[in-house]
């Protein structure tokens, strides 16, 4: 089936919207975690705030699937799969693992990216629900077996990596060091660098515009964060590694 007109003009508008909020974060930091402040209002406790705002995402998403007469075995089944499969970690287990006592986070960021993970999900969903159609054969076709590995590639970075940072911290502890191991030789976000991979590869797998909307607004929060997170520790830390990149290894 063909999706209607509306959610088409209306996903190229969510993309523009995305590009142009990139260009604003470019230029302020989001106030959260290091960059957090009291400026931005009542605050809510980090573990709190991100188990909500990533949670809303698997509501809004499985809200639009009809879950219980779902063929899982379809193109489309092994991709819902795997969403469930990303935001079921980051919302009920990356919440846990996080050594963040006493850190809190604006309630307005909270609220702001569950309005985003709102949009985003239904999208999806409305997608997965009504109008995805692959052809057979397409669970071994080039840019299926291409995105998967670039979807798990991305998430083992992602995930390797918010492990080191976690556990840079003692039990306790909430101030910062630098990260010297694996990846973080190279980049200051390797952590960001393995997100923004497992979404394009999201996008590549189902080939749809949804999916690509998503890995823009992905691009759009991820990058300026990753630009934010190298000039702080260039500033917080004189003995920073001068050559690590701020995103892509040995190029920016």
């Amino acid at each position: 089936m063909v999706p209607e007109k509306g959610y088409v003009v209306f996903l190229i508008c969510w993309i523009a919207v995305g590009i142009g909020a990139g260009c604003w974060l470019l230029r302020r930091e989001a106030p959260y975690g290091r960059f957090s402040n009291k400026d931005w209002g009542p605050t809510v406790g980090n573990r709190w705030g991100w188990f909500l705002m990533e949670a809303t995402v698997l509501v809004a998403f499985a809200s639009r699937i009809p879950l219980q007469h779902f063929d899982w075995k379809t193109p489309s089944g092994v991709m819902v799969a795997l969403f469930f499969l990303h935001y079921l970690h980051r919302s009920l287990v990356y919440p846990l693992m996080i050594r963040t006592r006493g850190k809190r986070m604006p309630a307005v960021i909270m609220l702001s990216a569950m309005l985003f993970n709102t949009v985003n999900g239904t999208l999806l969903g409305n997608w997965f629900g009504r109008w995805a159609h692959y052809p057979e054969g397409w669970l071994r076709s080039p840019p299926f077996v291409a995105g998967v590995v670039l979807f798990f590639t991305g998430m083992a970075v992602n995930w390797r990596s918010d492990y080191i940072l976690i556990h840079l911290r003692k039990p306790g502890e909430t101030g910062y060091t630098i990260p010297r191991s694996w990846l973080f030789k190279y980049v200051s976000s390797p952590n960001l660098l393995g997100e923004i991979v497992e979404w394009g590869g999201y996008a590549l797998l189902t080939g749809s515009l949804p999916a690509l909307a998503f890995f823009i607004w992905t691009c759009a929060n991820l990058i300026p964060r990753a630009v934010s997170n190298h000039r702080w520790y260039r500033q917080q830390f004189p003995d920073y590694p001068p050559d690590r990149r701020i995103l892509f290894p040995f190029l920016w």
